[in-house]
């Protein structure tokens, strides 16, 4: 690995637990025509999550151009470059590997899903993105979801096999880090782990209806040897979006359990 890459994934995990726990607040259009408030005052949410200190967050380039000049040099950033739906009724990239550069951004993220009928077409634009990066030395991490197919509209896919799947496909097409669900099994995940020698790290899930049940998930990730998470939703989507960091941050770093944490992050 090259210096430049080196310097860049070393801002991202630098904290001396040696994983990372960041936000995201790259979703979009996965939302339709709608924003919930976490993102629709992004200027606030941002503002908060940065004054607990995640370890990076994750944007598109116009927050990026927008909003971040406050916090450049602050907090590493990751630029997000896909727009896609689970449906497919959305599937395309805004932003490359020399937009990072020039925007600063410690690391180049790309979204895919696999399984169904596209799974080839996001498989490429990966491994394109990862040929394009290499002449900066731009850190590309992928988050990869696996669908299933039943009746109805198509759905994340938790089980396992599935997840290994999806992990295996990030790292052929030659990704850095890889976030990808936690199954829910500790044991399982943790096999997926051991066989992945970049590193992993846990997608934040769906919104639970509480913020301990969203931790309680984190800490058997954790505990599967995951090197972190990237969170979402149970971050942007709580009324209190710097507790919210501040008790993942508790989870990933100190190995709190939930109930911990939360007693943690209110201190």
């Amino acid at each position: 690995m090259n210096i430049g890459k080196r310097v860049r994934l070393n801002r991202l995990f630098a904290h001396p637990s040696g994983r990372m726990c960041s936000l995201a607040v790259d979703h979009l259009v996965a939302y339709g025509r709608g924003l919930p408030p976490g993102l629709r005052h992004i200027a606030a949410t941002l503002e908060a999550a940065v004054s607990a200190k995640p370890d990076a967050v994750t944007m598109h380039k116009g927050l990026a151009t927008s909003l971040w000049e406050p916090y450049a040099g602050r907090v590493p950033f990751i630029l997000q470059s896909t727009l896609m739906r689970i449906d497919d009724s959305a599937h395309e990239y805004i932003a490359t590997p020399e937009d990072a550069v020039r925007l600063g951004a410690d690391a180049f993220a790309v979204a895919a899903f696999v399984n169904g009928a596209t799974e080839a077409s996001f498989l490429r634009a990966i491994a394109d993105f990862v040929e394009q990066a290499q002449r900066y030395d731009m850190p590309v991490i992928c988050h990869i979801y696996p669908r299933s197919f039943g009746e109805g509209e198509p759905t994340i896919s938790y089980a396992s096999d599935d997840i290994a799947w999806a992990v295996r496909c990030a790292l052929e097409m030659g990704a850095d880090v890889i976030k990808a669900p936690f199954c829910g099994d500790i044991a399982a995940q943790a096999q997926i782990v051991a066989d992945c020698p970049v590193p992993f790290v846990a997608a934040g899930g769906p919104k639970t209806g509480t913020l301990e049940e969203a931790l309680n998930s984190m800490a058997g990730a954790m505990a599967s040897g995951m090197r972190g998470a990237t969170i979402g939703r149970n971050i942007w989507g709580n009324p209190d979006v710097a507790l919210a960091v501040r008790a993942f941050a508790a989870v990933v770093h100190d190995g709190f359990t939930a109930e911990q944490a939360l007693v943690a992050a209110q201190a």
